[in-house]
């Protein structure tokens, strides 16, 4: 079944076939590894116990979220967009966001249930997905139904989700150290700021499920009928 949807798929979005392994060396590549790098410091700094240390992980945050937009923008500048450094680019997101979900939850900043709903929901789609892409159809490409090409693959909520997390991360980085560096004004405001953060993170968790839910969705309509196919 899976094999003959992801057919369907390539059908409406052939795109050729995966790039070799020269595309490691691509400055877009490259920055997207760089990324990966750096979240490896910004986690050794959140382990850290020296509370003024831990005050680098937010512009360290903010430059490995420019970056995404910055090997996306020499990808398309430079003609190197390829279906290679789609998924590698996709995956780079998939790990950071998980990493730094997995660091919260252990920090116990966030719930475990909510770094396990990212992680499940990830490998979910990304096994779809990743199947679909050995074929040539880019993970964007899969959707065809207007709610799916909104949620998944319009601008617009791609932007507005990468926003969010973030802002979540970041907020949460930002709030890290100030019960050691300043406990009194942070016990005084520690309401305010409690609720601010499970907004944030249940925003999250809303659009991460809503945003898998149409590939799972439109996957399972075309598996349906191809099976009605292979029956008749």
């Amino acid at each position: 079944i899976i094999e003959a949807v992801t057919h369907e798929w390539i059908s409406r979005f052939q795109i050729g076939p995966l790039t070799n392994a020269q595309g490691f060396r691509k400055m877009a590549n490259f920055i997207t590894s760089s990324r990966l790098a750096l979240l490896l410091i910004l986690v050794w700094l959140a382990y850290l116990p020296n509370a003024y240390l831990q005050l680098l992980n937010l512009p360290l945050l903010i430059i490995i979220f420019v970056l995404d937009g910055v090997d996306g923008y020499v990808a398309r500048k430079k003609k190197e967009e390829s279906l290679f450094g789609a998924i590698y680019d996709i995956a780079a997101d998939r790990i950071v966001e998980n990493v730094l979900w997995i660091v919260f939850a252990d920090l116990d900043i966030v719930p475990v249930w909510v770094a396990l709903v990212f992680i499940i929901r990830g490998l979910l789609i990304d096994s779809i997905r990743s199947h679909a892409a050995s074929f040539g159809v880019t993970p964007f490409g899969m959707m065809q139904s207007p709610a799916g090409k909104f949620l998944v693959s319009g601008r617009f909520m791609r932007i507005f989700y990468a926003a969010l997390k973030g802002t979540t991360f970041g907020y949460l980085f930002f709030i890290q150290p100030w019960p050691a560096l300043l406990p009194v004004l942070y016990n005084e405001w520690l309401t305010p700021i409690t609720i601010i953060k499970y907004i944030l993170v249940y925003c999250c968790v809303i659009i991460c499920l809503l945003r898998g839910l149409p590939v799972l969705l439109e996957f399972i309509h075309i598996a349906k009928k191809e099976v009605q196919v292979q029956h008749s």
